[in-house]
């Protein structure tokens, strides 16, 4: 379980470990977050990247001046456009390979027929708003994927995503993130990030929990 403390570390000390990693490797720390950003969005097995805390505290560092907040946005917005791409793509192509068999109870055509329909009907909203929910924001561009959302749909919504997720947190963290408070308690901000981007999801949870149990 040795990866899962380096996880967990590297969240809790996102800050200090990007510093550290700007003064190793200097303009590369572009490529470095570029190619997280591009992981936690575009790999299905790699959910538990930072996302939202990264771009926070990316932008916090930038008015240090060893990074170019406008520069960094471009950036980490690329990789979050061509993470869900690419990560649409891999759905796609498993998904008409994969579901084949209409007497599977898992994997049947009827579901991704059933799930087709969702998202061309509510698909761009779901694109959108899981930009901003872990684990979210690395699934549903796969589910997309599979399901067969028009393409042409899809793409320039999650371009705007893409660009509402990451320019707001890398310039909420550009503009408030050194501020005394918010740099002293960096652990406790981070925790505090990723417990109101999960809270969706128990709310979701706990609403189809009452559901069932009044049926």
């Amino acid at each position: 379980m040795e990866w899962l403390s380096a996880v967990i570390d590297l969240v809790l000390h996102l800050d200090q470990h990007l510093v550290a990693w700007i003064a190793a490797y200097g303009a590369w720390i572009y490529v470095i977050l570029f190619v997280i950003i591009f992981a936690e969005t575009g790999l299905v097995v790699t959910p538990f990247l930072p996302g939202d805390s990264l771009l926070f505290i990316a932008g916090s560092l930038a008015t240090l001046g060893s990074m170019d907040v406008h520069l960094l946005v471009l950036v980490l917005m690329s990789a979050a456009v061509l993470g869900n791409v690419s990560n649409y793509e891999i759905g796609r192509y498993f998904g008409a390979r994969f579901f084949v068999n209409d007497k599977a109870k898992i994997l049947n055509p009827q579901h991704l027929e059933r799930t087709h329909a969702f998202f061309e009907r509510w698909g761009t909203l779901a694109v959108v708003l899981a930009r901003f929910v872990p684990f979210l924001r690395t699934y549903v561009p796969f589910v997309a994927g599979m399901s067969k959302m028009t393409r042409s749909t899809y793409v320039p919504y999650t371009v705007f995503g893409a660009a509402a997720w990451v320019g707001s947190l890398v310039y909420l963290g550009y503009f408030f993130g050194n501020i005394p408070w918010i740099k002293q308690n960096t652990g406790l901000l981070v925790i505090g990030i990723v417990g109101l981007s999960v809270l969706p999801i128990v709310i979701a949870a706990i609403k189809s929990k009452f559901s069932e149990q009044a049926k």
